[in-house]
């Protein structure tokens, strides 16, 4: 298989890799995309275990309301800085917890697997946009409210 822009692009949005990075593992793979994209994500998870340690006290506390307005959830999550947890990356990753909690309750919500492809915990979820951001990400308080529940 040929490497080209377009596929050094597409890895480079799934992993957060450098595009440098993404070049040579595709040159070590011969330009086969499938393992290429596994060789990045360890590299990726490695990244992540370093950062574990590090401080986050930045952060966002995202909100859901079920349109019937009989399920509430707010969901603490924390960055190492105010540009990260402004990011979109950031963003979704709360919007996403949140939907998953008012879903499927607050219990191992970290062990839980993703509503949206559950192929995927909520940890790995949290796992990837460290290794895209750079930063650690922790998970903080998460509150689930039903109201009319007898």
């Amino acid at each position: 298989m040929k490497i080209n822009a377009e596929l050094i692009k597409k890895l480079r949005e799934e992993t957060g890799a450098g595009v440098m990075r993404v070049k040579q593992v595709l040159e070590q793979t011969n330009g086969k995309k499938p393992e290429a994209l596994e060789i990045l994500k360890k590299e990726g998870f490695e990244k992540v275990a370093k950062r574990s340690e590090r401080e986050t006290k930045q952060g966002k506390i995202f909100t859901y309301a079920h349109h019937t307005g009989k399920v509430g959830v707010l969901v603490e999550l924390f960055a190492e800085t105010d540009f990260v947890a402004r990011n979109e990356l950031f963003e979704s990753l709360g919007k996403d917890i949140a939907l998953q909690v008012a879903s499927m309750g607050e219990k191992d919500i970290e062990k839980q697997e993703f509503i949206k492809d559950p192929s995927k915990t909520i940890l790995d979820l949290i796992k990837e946009v460290i290794a895209k951001t750079g930063e650690n990400i922790k998970l903080g308080r998460v509150v689930r409210i039903e109201l009319g529940k007898e």
